[in-house]
């Protein structure tokens, strides 16, 4: 009874139909605890058998490859994207965290799952790379989003699982695209996935000489950490090798019991996505928007104490799930949005870099058909 109860709760609050739970639940204290518990494993991790492992070879084990048409074609209005064999670079993107069963980890073989995937995070997100390259993104036993919140022995081993995923994927990555150029991203629970990553297979490997520059907003990364580990933060709009990364907040946030939980106190890397176009807001793009063209001067930004300030935003036309979402992470909390609010200063910035590491490095662009 307690499973059922548990799996209707997060179907309701999931799909958008936590109406029935707004009737009974009027705060979003209220609503936060309700999801934490919808979401919150019951058995310890080593009582049940863990989502069978994806095999990268397959095609069904990614949620966007250049070989294929898929969720990573998708280009705002106006803006066309790169023949995606033709790309002269790759980006490798981790996706945040779509699955809100009580599993300590998610299947890379549910399709719904996978349909969530595909639309609420490569669909909106890694498409503002595909102006410059050919996107890959691997699906992977995503950890349970309440491990990112309040971490145990358990949960660490839940992230430890999904982290070796994306580890094996990157593996399959670098097999198929040679000595190429790529873009490290992600967002959230992909975010802390790829900085690991990015410390443990890429700094002081050959492939750091490959990397144009990695973007990973809403995750746990301090500047700090990263030089220790020989990895710049991004300064300017012109930095080759650099990692980028920000949390969105409005002035007026105040913190709650869904801010992710740190090893690293210092204070945390944040970028000014519009620090690389003179400070000028390029763009926002929301792709599950029947209107996706950009929206230039959309929002304001500065970075204050480790936190990229939202000094102004203007409103968002959002869904009943995401309007759930928002309510339960609290007012003026942008973490859903860190990448559409900075859509096309993303991907313009990411096609300034790539030409510029083409023309550094003196390679020819070559596409994944002449590599």
């Amino acid at each position: 009874m307690a499973t059922r109860s548990r799996t209707s709760v997060a179907v309701l609050l999931g799909l958008g139909c936590g109406l029935a739970a707004l009737a009974v639940v009027t705060s979003p204290a209220a609503i936060g605890a309700l999801v934490r518990w919808s979401m919150r494993p019951s058995s310890p991790f080593e009582d049940g058998a863990p989502p069978s492992a994806p095999d990268y070879a397959d095609e069904a084990a990614w949620s966007a490859l250049p070989s294929r048409a898929d969720a990573g074609d998708a280009t705002p209005k106006g803006l066309g994207g790169i023949v995606q064999r033709e790309a002269p670079a790759d980006v490798f993107y981790v996706h945040p965290t779509s699955y809100v069963g009580s599993r300590w980890n998610g299947p890379i073989d549910d399709p719904r799952l996978n349909a969530d995937t595909d639309r609420v995070a490569t669909g909106i997100q890694a498409t503002a790379f595909n102006g410059c390259c050919a996107v890959w993104a691997p699906r992977y036993r995503q950890a349970n989003g309440t491990a990112f919140y309040a971490p145990t022995v358990d949960s660490r081993r839940a992230v430890d699982l999904a982290y070796d995923d994306v580890r094996r994927a990157f593996a399959s990555f670098i097999s198929q695209t040679a000595d190429r150029p790529f873009v490290l991203a992600g967002h959230s629970q992909g975010s802390i996935l790829a900085e690991r990553l990015l410390i443990e297979e890429i700094a002081g490997t050959a492939l750091q000489e490959r990397l144009v520059w990695a973007v990973l907003p809403g995750g746990t990364a301090t500047a700090a950490g990263l030089r220790e580990h020989g990895l710049l933060p991004c300064s300017s709009g012109d930095d080759l090798g650099c990692v980028a990364g920000w949390n969105a907040r409005g002035p007026g946030f105040e913190p709650n019991a869904f801010e992710l939980a740190r090893s690293d106190d210092r204070e945390l890397l944040c970028t000014n996505p519009l620090d690389w176009s003179d400070g000028v807001h390029l763009g926002a793009v929301f792709l599950e928007d029947p209107d996706s063209a950009p929206r230039p001067d959309f929002a304001q930004s500065r970075c204050q104490d480790g936190t990229l300030v939202l000094t102004e935003v203007q409103p968002m036309r959002r869904d009943l799930p995401s309007r759930i979402l928002d309510w339960v992470l609290g007012p003026e909390n942008y973490h859903p949005v860190e990448v559409q609010l900075f859509f096309v200063n993303i991907r313009e910035s990411s096609t300034r870099r790539v030409q510029a590491f083409l023309a550094r490095s003196g390679t020819p662009p070559r596409g994944l058909e002449g590599r």
